[in-house]
C-alpha cells in the first residue's frame, strides 16, 4: 500500500467518572480528526470515563464511593452511546482504537472497540490481564485476536502494560499488524527520594511502544491521558507526590525503524499528534528485521495461542 494514510494519537484529558461528558468529549476528538484529514485515530486506555488513579494511592476501601461511581460510568458496548460514538466516527469517515472501561452486566473489563469507517465495531478485544491493583476492578479479557482489516491497512491494538508481555507482542505481529495504536493512561516523572519502577513512568513506557515500533517493524502510535488540578480534585489526588499536574501525556508515533515522526507534546497539552505515513516503507524495515518471518526459526521457538475463551456456564 504505497498511498498516504494520516494517523492520529490522541493526548488529552477524560471527562473523569462522567459518561455523558466522556462521550461528547470522544466525540469532539473525532470531528476534530476528521476534519484534519485523519485516517486512523488511537485513544488512550480507559479514556471513558478516565483512568481512576487513585486505585494506586489509596486503599480499597477508601475508594468504595468512588468504585461505585465508576461503574455507574463506564460505557456498554451495545448501548446508545456507543451508537452516538459509532455514528461519529462514521461522519467522519476515520478508523478509530477506542480505550474505555466497559460494563458487562456487573462486571468490568479494559476494553478497546475498533471502529471501521462505516461506523462498525469489527473488533473488540479486552485487556488480557489488568495489572496490579487493577485487578480489584477490572476482570481478565481474552482479546489474543488484536488486528484487523481496514481500507488503511492492519490495524492493532494493546493497552498499558500488556507492551511488556512479549508473547502478546509477538502474537500480534503474527497478525501481520501495519499500525499499533498504544492505549496509556496518564504516567509520571519519578518522584525524587521516592523508589518507584522506571516502568511507571511516561519516559519509560513510551521506550516499550519505542521498542515495539523496532521489534514489530511497524508504525506505533502512541496515544495517553492527562490530568490537570481539576481531575487531580476529582480523583481525590491532592498532595500525592506521584501525581504532577498539568501532566501525565507522553504521546508520540514511531516509524517502522523506530524513528520518531513527530515532536513530543508538553506532558499537559492537549491535542492530536498527527504524521502522514505509506505503508510500504515497513518494507525497509522488515527487509532486515521480520520476526515472524525470516529473522525467526520456528523449529526451534514456536509460540502456543489459545484462541476459544473460557465461560462460567456451558449448556450440553
Amino acid at each position: 500500500m504505497s498511498e498516504t494514510i494520516k494517523v492520529g494519537a490522541v493526548q488529552a484529558e477524560p471527562a473523569w467518572l462522567n459518561l455523558s461528558e466522556s462521550v461528547n468529549k470522544v466525540i469532539s476528538l473525532i470531528e476534530q480528526a476528521g476534519k484534519d484529514g485523519v485516517n486512523v485515530l488511537g485513544f488512550p486506555e480507559l479514556f471513558v470515563p478516565g483512568y481512576p488513579w487513585s486505585i494506586w494511592t489509596q486503599p480499597y476501601l477508601d475508594n468504595t464511593a468512588m468504585f461505585h461511581e465508576y461503574m455507574a460510568n463506564s460505557l456498554i458496548k451495545d448501548s446508545p452511546e456507543m451508537v452516538q460514538i459509532r455514528e461519529a466516527v462514521k461522519k467522519a469517515g476515520i478508523f478509530i482504537v477506542l480505550g474505555y472501561s466497559e460494563r458487562d452486566g456487573d462486571s468490568l473489563h479494559i476494553a478497546q472497540s475498533f471502529i471501521d469507517h462505516t461506523g462498525t465495531i469489527v473488533l473488540h478485544r479486552r485487556k488480557i490481564k489488568p495489572t496490579g491493583v487493577e485487578r480489584a476492578i477490572w476482570g481478565d479479557g481474552d482479546g489474543l485476536v488484536d488486528v484487523v482489516d481496514s481500507p488503511f491497512g492492519r490495524i492493532g491494538g494493546l493497552n498499558c502494560w500488556e507492551h511488556f508481555q512479549p508473547l502478546l507482542r509477538y502474537h500480534e505481529y503474527s497478525q501481520g499488524v501495519d499500525i499499533h495504536i498504544a492505549g496509556w493512561p496518564p504516567f509520571f516523572a519519578r518522584p525524587e527520594n521516592i523508589p518507584i519502577l522506571y516502568t511507571t513512568t511516561g519516559e519509560g513506557d513510551r521506550l516499550a511502544c519505542h521498542f515495539m515500533a523496532m521489534e514489530g517493524a511497524c508504525f506505533v502510535v502512541v496515544s495517553t491521558q492527562v490530568m490537570s488540578e481539576k481531575g487531580r480534585e476529582k480523583l481525590r489526588l491532592t498532595g500525592s507526590p506521584h501525581v504532577q499536574t498539568p501532566g501525565g501525556g507522553f504521546a508520540m508515533i514511531f516509524g517502522p525503524d523506530g524513528t520518531p515522526l513527530v515532536d513530543p507534546l508538553d506532558s499537559g497539552e492537549e491535542s492530536i499528534l498527527t504524521a502522514d505515513t505509506q505503508l510500504n516503507t515497513m518494507d525497509y524495515a522488515k527487509q532486515m528485521l521480520d520476526v515472524v518471518g525470516h529473522y525467526s526459526r520456528s523449529d526451534l521457538l514456536s509460540l502456543n495461542v489459545n484462541l476459544k475463551p473460557a465461560k462460567p456456564v456451558h449448556y450440553a
